[in-house]
């Protein structure tokens, strides 16, 4: 299943949720009703609501418009509440679970190990760099992932999982919660969460009836309290049903597409066969609200297992590892010094490539990396076979990760410090934006010298030569990496940053793609961070109103790729024809494409449902190869596509290197 499949099926998923959340309602309301009508019997039967031989009637229905708007108004309200707490993204979620941020560039051995392992992940799969906490009072083997969108995800690993788990099993953990977050399952793990706190609020005021004092005469509210608490009960149990009808499937996903990620399958069933040793269990008071989201089992055993939201730990080893003799593994006791130091040494160097089962696709030498072959062309000729790109979107390889283990490697340790500190992160942009020309680059510094923070200049003079020597493929991964610490920004020099970005760019009297793509990325990722909000997906369910900026795209994708007419109108014709839109967009002259027109298109585009998303990214890819090959100038337009419209892709494999 591809990526747009995985998000139209998280949209249905959101149908299934609905119709639980329904039913538990419907149940909810109907025992509060027969509870209410055994409570104030008396009443009742005083105010003449009787029968025959003086019972009460079964059926009342002002009480039960009552009832029913009672219990819809607390039950909306309650899930109200807690999505809006949600809102504030997967960070809200890591800290009331007792999360604490991983500080980029920390000195601790098992921290640096897991910061590596989740920057690896993120260059291979594309997606910008999640927040990482770690829960230090957990000592079990667990881990979640959450947030609204790929902007605000956040990963949340306990002290358990860092400690406890080597790194080929922290790297199969990790790939699984990345997958989580590929597959669209983060924003349904949220309305998940509010819908269940919304059910479980009649046993909240249940227990506040409870302590209701009343006078001598006997107090009904103190029974009406017990009876919600009772009734709360059946917001248990549909909870737990919402929460195992939505999970258990997703979590045999993920670990398909963690093993078809990393390819190393004995990374993920050791870490499941760890969790069978040593437990999973979470015991934060939040916990059971969040159930759902964790890698293993959070809570004890179910009473039932069709109610539980993880599926049995040995049947999720036995798909892995069919083989498997039914024994858990023990960790072992805490690493000795000497370990650790080695995990910092793996952490801070170029990997090796751990053993692996099944054959391993080769990775052909990327221009200007390290093990580059003699000859190969330069970085601005570096293309790469048009099919091996979307089916990359949202799915990674083991070819990919590959080669973000290598991109990675490939960048300093002065430079990755530098990525992972605010200011050297804002240094690291500059000196991706000043000019090749010798002239204009040291006016350049001269005047960012007096724009930018003390600090930044410090920075950029000190760094500007070893960005320069950064091939211009691996560019945008380093940004990507440099956008966490561009967060932890000071408001004031967020602002100073800001604006020297944008003069920066406009210093040579003209925004070149690669200046575009750059800025359109910042932008997009620190758009809460300036205060702006960012629009969803999901408001346009049709392709003919967007036609026009398709055309805008398509065109600029063939102009970037040729000069010639003759190509320029094959490979505009080609993206159109995969539109298949009837008339379809008109190709646009070169002067006629300016980069507002593509920003302003991009934005409206990003509006798009999946299902038209995947149809125009198809079309981009098809324009853009329509010679066979991918440029690089038309990669950096395809990623500026790609992160526009939250569709991730992974760095591009050189011909041969899928996976």
């Amino acid at each position: 299943m591809d990526f747009f499949a995985h998000q139209d099926r998280a949209r249905r998923n959101t149908k299934v949720l609905v119709f639980y959340f329904a039913m538990a309602v419907a149940c909810i309301t109907v025992s509060v009703y027969f509870a209410c009508l055994l409570l104030f019997y008396g009443w009742l039967a005083q105010q003449g609501s009787t029968v025959g031989q003086g019972g009460i009637s079964w059926w009342q229905p002002w009480l039960l418009l009552y009832v029913a708007a009672g219990t819809l108004g607390v039950v909306f309200l309650g899930s109200l509440y807690k999505t809006v707490t949600l809102l504030r993204g997967g960070g809200a979620i890591a800290r009331a679970l007792g999360g604490r941020l991983l500080v980029p560039g920390t000195l601790d051995p098992d921290e640096r190990k897991l910061q590596n392992v989740v920057e690896e992940m993120v260059i291979a799969s594309g997606t910008p760099v999640p927040e990482v906490y770690v829960l230090d009072h957990e000592k079990g083997i667990n881990a979640f992932a959450a947030g609204r969108s790929l902007d605000d995800a956040a990963i949340g690993v306990t002290r358990g999982c860092m400690t406890q788990l080597s790194r080929d099993e922290l790297q199969g953990v990790i790939a699984h919660e990345f997958s989580h977050i590929l597959n669209g399952d983060m924003r349904l793990n949220l309305r998940v969460m509010g819908v269940v706190f919304g059910i479980l609020c009649l046993t909240v005021i249940g227990r506040v009836l409870l302590h209701t004092r009343g006078g001598r005469d006997r107090n009904p509210l103190i029974f009406l309290g017990l009876a919600l608490v009772v009734i709360g009960w059946v917001g248990v149990f549909f909870g737990r049903l919402i929460q195992a009808a939505l999970s258990r499937q997703r979590e045999f996903l993920a670990d398909a597409a963690a093993i078809q990620f990393t390819r190393n399958p004995t990374g993920l069933s050791g870490a499941l066969k760890k969790i069978g040793g040593a437990g999973s269990r979470i015991h934060s008071a939040h916990a059971e609200e969040a159930s759902h989201m964790f890698f293993g089992n959070g809570m004890g055993t179910p009473f039932m297992n069709s109610f539980a939201t993880h599926p049995p730990l040995e049947e999720r080893i036995r798909r892995i590892d069919p083989g498997w003799d039914g024994k858990f593994k023990f960790p072992d006791s805490p690493a000795p010094r000497v370990a650790k130091v080695r995990d910092a040494r793996k952490a801070s160097a170029p990997r090796e490539a751990p053993a692996r089962r099944g054959p391993v696709p080769a990775i052909p030498a990327i221009p200007g990396f390290p093990g580059a072959a003699d000859g190969a062309a330069g970085v601005a000729g570096a293309a790469v076979a048009m099919g091996a790109l979307l089916p990359g979107v949202g799915k990674p390889t083991g070819a990919h990760l590959r080669l973000a283990e290598e991109m990675l490697g490939s960048f300093s340790e002065r430079l990755k410090d530098a990525a992972h500190a605010p200011q050297g992160a804002a240094a690291i942009v500059f000196a991706m934006l000043l000019s090749g020309e010798d002239a204009l680059r040291e006016r350049q510094r001269a005047e960012l010298a007096l724009k930018a923070a003390p600090r930044v200049a410090e920075e950029l003079d000190a760094l500007w030569r070893e960005v320069a020597g950064v091939p211009r493929p691996a560019r945008l991964s380093l940004l990507n990496l440099a956008l966490p610490a561009l967060r932890q920004l000071p408001a004031d020099e967020f602002q100073r940053f800001s604006e020297t970005l944008h003069w920066l760019i406009e210093s040579d009297n003209r925004v070149d793609l690669f200046e575009f793509v750059l800025q359109k990325i910042v932008r997009r990722h620190l758009a809460a961070r300036a205060g702006k909000k960012q629009a969803r997906g999901g408001q346009f369910y049709a392709l003919k109103p967007l036609l026009p900026d398709c055309g805008v795209l398509l065109s600029a994708l063939a102009h970037a790729g040729s000069r010639e007419s003759g190509e320029v109108e094959a490979a505009f014709a080609a993206g159109a024809f995969r539109l298949g839109a009837g008339k379809g967009p008109q190709l646009l002259p070169r002067g006629e494409i300016g980069l507002q027109s593509i920003d302003a298109a991009l934005d409206r585009l990003a509006l798009a449902s999946p299902a038209i998303k995947k149809k125009f990214i198809e079309a981009c890819v098809q324009a853009a190869g329509a010679d066979g090959v991918i440029q690089v100038r038309e990669a950096e337009l395809l990623r500026a596509i790609g992160e526009t419209l939250e569709c991730p892709m992974p760095p591009i494999l050189a011909p041969g290197g899928g996976a």
